[in-house]
């Protein structure tokens, strides 16, 4: 694939049509500043004034039968792995498909408002994407150097045998040259490819190479309080004290979902300080989860301040999301919620004294374009403005589109939730592809493995060991060791909810290696049929390879 041989096409709005053009269109021209074999650099020169829709580079590119296609989902949560040729990329699905109030709510966290989706064969990838043969040594990997322009899409048509490279410019009128893309091309085996790659975007050094420890969650959702958390706290750092570097508190300290600054004083009576420097006394960091860009329909800042939240163009306000009940989202454009939301910081980090936050549901900053810049442009600029509020504090990313947190957060999950059963519920099969689910969030652990040390600390989600509580999880042991095994190979966070002052000998055991840095080294991962996934990876000098079935989780190691 060269990619200086390409067919262009600009799709954009004249008198409110929309209209395509070529590069041999009279409205514009193309400043090719850097094009070639491996490079794609190219601005686009307006000779009027044009409203943007997207710009496609179309490439011929014959496939064959044996090419596994990685695709990389929109965030965190999304469905992402290898693909072959014949396989079918989902998109939304059943119940969620009509225009109804559940497309609303499944819809906005996707990507399925403004990208393709069809039949087998045919994928899209956000970001970059790799075509992968037998032969390992010659993997293709088509990556975005940055999405500050607007999001790049790679669509992959194995009928029609072509690549095209899209850009994603709705929102975004010019009148003067803007630069549309610069994407690179890398050809060496899996391991070189993604050394080349991120090694040319020059990242800053990571903070830490492994976080270890509790986030109540899982296992109290938003039933959470001061007794719980202090018994928790106790119960881990008692038993595996010297294993763990972090605590979590995550979301049901406070009033409501928007209102940070007013705890929910029935569970926190006496506030998060003197808990924080609980934790702070065992030696270890202290993490809180956030929502920085949400609000619930009820709370108090929605009620106030109605003029801060973001609205589609009909003046519509934007739903963000099934969690709550549903919840809006607050503009983070605007002067007055920028001031708000660094205050909640400033609160977080300097009065409460937190080392870390889980900053969640980001992606609702950049679903609706506005102010003249793109959802690829809007993601950026909302990534930059959290790490200025954080200073130099730990970020944890999620439910975020990976690359616009690229040099930003210290960590990022890179999986949608675990589910408390191992089993699919019945609404992964009727929703969207980011649902809670095990059976997706090992399948995104093990495909985003290059992201892990070279960008940040990839977050697989927590493991469940507890065998009581108030949500005793649905896994059979092996299920549980399972998820465990795959975490501690493919990840870098690794968490538990269980109060761990309960555990037997052999629960705390499985803690305790579970924790312990993977000292192996993986060699390849792929689907072997449409219900097995094969790890192949050496350690203490020997070949071995998992082999799990992705339904039942029943594995072999040989």
């Amino acid at each position: 694939m060269d990619l200086s041989n390409y067919k262009f096409k600009l799709e954009y709005f004249s008198d409110g049509k929309k209209c395509v053009a070529t590069d041999d269109s009279k409205i514009f021209s193309l400043n090719k500043l850097n094009v070639s074999d491996d490079c794609l650099k190219v601005a686009i020169v307006p000779n009027q004034k044009i409203e943007l829709k997207k710009a496609s580079f179309i490439y011929d590119f014959e496939f064959d039968k044996e090419d596994k296609i990685f695709v990389n989902g929109y965030q965190s949560w999304t469905t992402s792995r290898e693909y072959g040729v014949k396989d079918k990329q989902l998109g939304l699905r059943n119940v969620s498909k009509p225009k109804t109030i559940i497309r609303t709510f499944a819809e906005s966290c996707g990507d399925y408002s403004f990208t393709k989706y069809g039949n087998a064969g045919f994928f899209h990838s956000f970001t970059y994407s790799y075509v992968r043969n037998n032969n390992d040594s010659n993997m293709l990997l088509i990556g975005s150097m940055s999405e500050k322009m607007g999001y790049t899409i790679i669509y992959f048509d194995v009928k029609k045998n072509t690549i095209t490279i899209e850009k994603d410019l709705e929102g975004l009128t010019i009148d003067s040259e803007y630069l549309l893309c610069d994407i690179r091309k890398f050809i060496g085996t899996y391991e070189e490819v993604f050394d080349n790659y991120f090694g040319e975007m020059n990242l800053p050094k990571l903070k830490l190479d492994h976080l270890s420890g509790y986030t109540s969650w899982y296992n109290y959702f938003q039933k959470i309080d001061e007794n719980i958390i202090l018994r928790d706290l106790e119960g881990i750092t008692s038993k595996a004290g010297d294993k763990i570097n972090i605590f979590q508190i995550d979301d049901g300290f406070e009033s409501k979902v928007g209102d940070w600054h007013v705890l929910d004083a029935k569970k926190f009576p006496n506030g998060l300080k003197p808990i924080v420097d609980k934790i702070h006394s065992k030696g270890i960091m202290a993490g809180l989860w956030l929502a920085p860009f949400s609000a619930e329909f009820k709370s108090k800042i929605v009620k106030e301040h109605p003029e801060w939240l973001i609205r589609h163009k009909n003046g519509k306000k934007f739903n963000g999301g099934f969690a709550w009940g549903g919840f809006w989202v607050l503009d983070f454009q605007l002067p007055s919620v920028r001031e708000y939301i660094k205050s909640v910081f400033d609160k977080v980090f300097d009065e409460w004294g937190f080392d870390m936050v889980k900053l969640d549901f980001l992606y609702s900053a950049c679903y609706v374009p506005r102010n003249n810049k793109t959802r690829g442009t809007l993601m950026c600029e909302a990534m930059q403005f959290l790490r200025e509020c954080c200073r130099d504090k730990l970020i944890l990313g999620c439910g975020v589109p990976l690359a616009p947190s690229w040099g930003i957060v210290d960590a990022c999950r890179i999986s949608c939730d675990v589910e408390t059963s191992f089993k699919d519920k019945f609404y992964c099969k009727c929703t969207n592809q980011e649902v809670i689910s095990a059976k997706n969030a090992m399948n995104n652990s093990i495909f985003r493995r290059h992201l892990n040390h070279r960008v940040f600390l990839n977050d697989p989600d927590v493991f469940f060991l507890r065998k009581d509580g108030p949500k005793v999880p649905k896994y059979n042991w092996e299920q549980k060791k399972l998820l465990a095994q795959i975490n501690n190979m493919f990840g870098s966070v690794l968490f538990v909810s269980d109060n761990v002052g309960a555990y037997d000998g052999t629960q705390l055991q499985t803690l305790i290696e579970t924790f312990e840095k993977f000292d192996g080294t993986i060699k390849n991962c792929e689907y072997i049929d449409k219900k097995h996934i094969k790890i192949d990876y050496v350690r203490n000098n020997k070949e071995q390879s998992l082999t799990y079935n992705v339904y039942s989780g029943e594995y072999t190691i040989g």
